[in-house]
């Protein structure tokens, strides 16, 4: 696209993210040529209608010269005449109207009426007998303002009635591993070896908390998004829950949600924002208000972590083996990065995510640690924790506990690792499990 388009797309971007209309115009734009089916896919997997606005405009920015003049024949056909006026235009995106003097109405002042002081004991004494056998209560009655302000509240149902998700589907519901392991040569990513432990460990683990557990391995970018499509179109009305759980190489990625992006084998990337989009109470009706969660043993970015000195009584130092690997490939400067234009329509417009947690293996930014031999840190130590402790602790606490002992580990006797999670959950969360 000609610079001087971009331009005035940006410039006319709040305007565009309010009032644009994306589900008319993506046939337009895909019948002639601006965008492909797999764009098409992605915007309508964003979120809200203002997401969606705000990736196309994205989008469209990196197709080419004729990108451009025929978004402004698509705006016409779709009716949206006066947005194809604006930027025909060029006219900035917003108009500041000078501010209107107003007369300013001031309230009449008038002197409060003045009445004799009254004596308050003669007068309880006057109005209120009091045998010789009764006391008086000396406890200071409330004022009628108090009164006022604070109306006695009605009798509550207990909170832990209503502050626990229900989890007794029998499944409790679905669960998704992606695992990928061996990665395409010109993707120029290393093999994960010792994944497929991780991968056992935790479709034992969910079925033995009552989850049809389904297996995908060595998927592609474009396959990851079809899995995800798929789940999100499964009926979940009859379930209690949803997991997703990803197992690949990870990366940095600029987000206005949730970090990070997990890879393809092919070496293209999916943000996890995208991930927990298929899933949300828009995309997939039948889990609104049911608790969904995110499993992510990837790399957050590329740093690595030595940690810093501490007491050796607050820790129980464990070493890593020589195999220890990382799941980090380096920060992407993805189409899914905001603008700076965009910056305050996006805080404006944030949608709140909830029933949704995603628990990360690192903190974002940072490497992920796996040992070829016995699987990653995380997946090793959050498999133990389920197992000793599900029957009696919710999934916030276990996910602390394997925040501790994933800290106290040490790769080559130098590098840190600490887990972490985006909580949107209402409740607390107990999985179907045993004492």
């Amino acid at each position: 696209m000609e610079e001087r388009h971009k331009k005035i797309l940006q410039r006319n971007r709040t305007n565009l993210v309010r009032e644009l209309d994306p589900s008319s115009l993506c046939d337009c734009l895909l019948e002639k040529g601006v965008f492909t089916q797999d764009m098409i896919d992605e915007i309508k997997s964003s979120g809200t209608r203002r997401d969606q606005a705000r990736e196309l405009v994205r989008d469209l920015e990196s197709r080419g010269s004729r990108a451009f003049p025929l978004f402004l024949e698509c705006l016409q056909e779709t009716g949206q005449h006066s947005l194809a006026e604006q930027l025909q235009n060029g006219a900035p995106a917003v108009h500041i109207q000078p501010a209107t003097p107003t007369q300013v109405v001031r309230p009449e002042l008038r002197p409060l009426p003045v009445t004799p002081p009254v004596d308050i004991d003669k007068q309880r004494k006057d109005n209120v007998p009091v045998s010789p056998a009764q006391k008086l209560n000396t406890t200071p009655t409330p004022s009628p303002e108090s009164e006022f302000i604070r109306p006695r509240l009605p009798s509550r149902t207990r909170r832990d009635s209503i502050q626990i998700y229900t989890m007794d589907a029998s499944p409790c519901g679905h669960c998704l591993i992606i695992n990928n392991v061996d990665f395409d040569p010109e993707s120029e990513l290393s093999n994960r070896k010792g994944s497929n432990i991780d991968c056992d460990r935790l479709e034992r683990r969910f079925k033995g908390l009552n989850f049809i557990v389904e297996v995908k391995t060595n998927l592609k970018q474009r396959q990851i998004k079809h899995e995800l499509s798929a789940l999100s179109k499964k009926d979940h009305s009859l379930y209690d829950c949803c997991v997703v759980i990803m197992l690949s190489h990870g990366t940095e990625v600029s987000h206005s949600r949730f970090p990070g992006a997990v890879y393809g084998v092919d070496g293209q990337f999916v943000p996890v924002q995208h991930i927990t989009n298929y899933l949300n109470g828009q995309h997939c009706p039948s889990l609104q208000s049911k608790p969904k969660l995110f499993f992510i043993q990837a790399c957050g970015g590329d740093e690595r972590d030595t940690g810093f000195e501490v007491s050796p009584d607050e820790v129980e130092p464990s070493f890593g083996g020589a195999d220890d690997q990382t799941d980090a490939i380096p920060m992407s400067s993805s189409s899914d990065s905001l603008s700076m234009s965009d910056e305050p329509d996006a805080r404006a417009t944030l949608p709140t995510p909830s029933d949704i947690l995603v628990s990360y293996s690192t903190f974002p930014g940072y490497v992920s640690w796996r040992d070829t031999q016995s699987g990653s840190w995380y997946v090793e130590v959050l498999d133990r924790i389920l197992e000793e402790n599900a029957a009696t602790e919710d999934l916030v606490t276990m996910l602390m506990m394997v925040n501790n002992e994933v800290s106290q580990n040490s790769a080559k006797g130098v590098y840190k690792q600490m887990p972490g999670s985006f909580n949107f959950l209402r409740k607390r969360l107990h999985f179907q499990a045993q004492a």
